[in-house]
């Protein structure tokens, strides 16, 4: 799609078509539009706009399509899920095993994630560590309004993505 996308920039295929750097502001300014949407929605939801830009990021993670999308955003969720069950472990093995705690949690997480793999519609080890990643980076306890908080704000990023996407593909179809 990439390569479609980058002729569809080189060369005009139609007389009233954009200039190659028409379409190429086009296309940045599709992207820079839904992005600054998204950014202010997520402000006005009082959610962190870098977990937005999480399901942004994981929206592109594999395939392009509404679906694979929809699977990525799915294996963000679940990595949301284990970081706060990464968060919980934590918590109740720091008293027992002090400074060795965290590396035990990470090692049980990596088998967990890099495990998903046999799953072959949620086999998507980059996505489930952008949520176990946001977990950590919001400091947030394991609770379902965090998990709300995260997961809502990177559902509309991966929303955000699909929308651009779209609208980029339409610049090049019409190119």
């Amino acid at each position: 799609m990439f390569n479609e996308m980058l002729a569809a920039v080189a060369a005009p295929t139609h007389p009233r078509s954009l200039s190659a750097l028409g379409r190429f502001l086009a296309f940045g300014a599709a992207a820079g539009v839904v992005a600054a949407a998204a950014a202010h929605v997520s402000t006005l939801a009082a959610v962190p706009v870098w977990a937005m830009f999480m399901g942004w990021i994981a929206w592109f993670t594999r395939g392009h399509s509404a679906r694979d999308g929809l699977i990525n955003w799915i294996c963000l969720a679940l990595g949301i899920g284990i970081g706060f069950g990464a968060t919980a472990l934590l918590g109740l093995l720091a008293p027992a095993l002090g400074v060795f705690a965290l590396p035990f949690v990470v090692f049980a997480v990596a088998i967990l994630v890099v495990s998903a793999r046999i799953l072959p519609a949620l086999s998507n080890i980059p996505s489930y560590f952008l949520g176990v990643v946001s977990v950590f980076a919001a400091h947030a306890a394991p609770t379902l309004a965090a998990f709300a908080e995260l997961g809502g704000a990177s559902a509309v990023g991966s929303l955000a993505a699909w929308l651009a996407s779209a609208v980029q593909a339409r610049i090049v179809r019409h190119a």
